[in-house]
């Protein structure tokens, strides 16, 4: 796996759970939501994203969008 297939990954999870959380629990879980997608759309400009950070750090190979 390349740090940017783990990025959307672990994004798009994030996102499904906290859909999940704010159906079952409360709708302030919607505020998470809107948080993962706005670091998405900013990464996507400035390349920018702290878990692409910490997982090469970690030694993950990278991939094209987070070199």
């Amino acid at each position: 796996m390349t740090v940017d297939r783990l990025v959307f990954g672990f994004a798009g999870a994030m996102i499904l759970i906290s859909l999940l959380l704010s159906l079952v629990h409360s709708n302030y879980w919607l505020w998470f939501t809107a948080f993962v997608g706005a670091n998405l759309l900013q990464s996507s400009f400035t390349g920018f994203c702290p878990l692409a950070i910490i997982l090469r750090k970690m030694g993950v190979k990278p991939g094209a969008a987070f070199k």
